[in-house]
């Protein structure tokens, strides 16, 4: 009798000890759960410029470089060569081409599966040109708008708001992020303009940023400081302008400079051009000259955001410059992003070269970070759910 009370007696205290262990538990999960939505709510709780701090501090060297560079892929869907750029060397960016598109779900899927294999820490940008007119992919498939000059013509500023909504809608809908539009040259040896006269084209550009900004699409000005006096095309050779400095900066540049001043920088890249512009940098064309990228794109016109190089592999410089210095000359110049859109043993010297460079201390990692702040924001403020 004795020895089953002490039984019971024992039971009991085992019975006990379990739901206090139970309790206790329970209550260190409590607090834990609370900690954690302690940590969510400061997260949330940063500022834009704190999240990006953060998630740059985050990022190793060959992530922050992957960041600068935006290639070109081949094929319709994800291959080797474009698996090994995003996993191996972090690619932040695709444009995509003909050559890539098939159909609608084709490249819904493709853009799917290309953001499944970009860095985890941050989304890719993916760019496509479509201006309308003869600079358009899919045509087929899509409704392209016409081109700019054909808009400019009808003396209806609204049709370029219109269009730029169309254009951003159906892009959105593939999975495509970034426009590599409109044009803000005044005037060109083809259609791509909306103009020959500055103010006209000031009046379109910007209805046409609006369209852009409404459906949350990143457009992109170009060909910065303007080719519309140019007369060889960048993707043969090299080409000079050489009028005075007023004169480009009372006409080529005031589109630029009049969108930089009233939008703002985190919605839209900057795209500067192969030529040169002798009464700006004797030496160097626009996307390896500091003086142009620099001095006045950034300094004097105080433009904040993305600065993207067009193709590296135009004739206007990949005929005069290797490609493990070319991207290195473009990001000590003032570029945030080199463009590279069709070879993988180009863009791998590019990389490689960038990659060099910080490792020689010939790039500093200032400068890197400078960038890769810039393009992160934009992408946070973008391309995050």
């Amino acid at each position: 009798m004795r020895k089953q009370r002490i039984i019971g007696i024992v039971i009991i205290i085992i019975i006990v000890l379990a739901i206090l262990g139970i309790n206790n538990r329970s209550i260190f999960n409590d607090d834990k759960q609370v900690i954690q939505d302690k940590q969510q709510i400061k997260q949330e709780n940063l500022t834009i410029d704190e999240k990006v701090d953060q998630i740059v501090a985050s990022m190793s060297q060959t992530e922050k470089l992957g960041q600068m560079v935006m290639i070109g892929i081949q094929g319709t869907k994800v291959d080797d060569d474009s698996l090994y750029m995003l996993n191996q060397y972090h690619m932040g960016g695709v444009i995509l081409f003909d050559r890539n598109m098939e159909s609608l779900e084709q490249v819904k899927q493709l853009t799917s599966d290309l953001q499944a294999q970009s860095n985890e820490k941050v989304p890719l940008f993916i760019g496509i040109d479509e201006e309308g007119g003869d600079v358009v992919r899919m045509a087929e498939k899509l409704t392209p708008a016409p081109s700019q000059k054909e808009i400019g013509a009808t003396g209806d500023i609204e049709q370029a708001k219109t269009w730029a909504i169309k254009t951003a809608k159906s892009l959105k809908d593939m999975g495509i992020n970034v426009n590599f539009a409109p044009v803000a040259d005044v005037g060109s040896n083809d259609k791509r303009s909306y103009s020959t006269d500055a103010n006209t084209v000031i009046d379109f550009v910007r209805a046409a940023t609006k369209g852009y900004q409404q459906e949350n699409i990143i457009y992109s000005l170009k060909h910065f400081p303007g080719i519309g006096k140019g007369k060889v095309d960048s993707h043969i050779d090299s080409s000079s302008i050489d009028v005075a400095k007023e004169v480009l900066m009372t006409e080529d540049i005031l589109p630029f400079k009049t969108i930089i001043d009233e939008s703002d920088p985190n919605d839209y890249f900057i795209l500067v051009s192969h030529l040169k512009y002798l009464a700006l940098d004797e030496e160097y064309p626009a996307s390896l000259s500091s003086k142009i990228m620099t001095d006045l794109l950034r300094n004097k016109l105080g433009y904040k955001g993305i600065i993207i190089t067009d193709d590296m592999e135009m004739g206007a410089v990949a005929n005069h410059n290797d490609f493990r210095s070319i991207g290195v000359n473009a990001v000590k110049a003032g570029a945030d992003i080199v463009l590279v859109c069709h070879e993988y043993k180009h863009q791998q010297e590019v990389y490689l070269g960038l990659l060099d460079a910080v490792n020689s201390g010939e790039i500093s990692q200032e400068r890197i970070d400078e960038s890769v702040k810039r393009i992160i924001k934009v992408k946070l403020l973008h391309l995050y759910q």
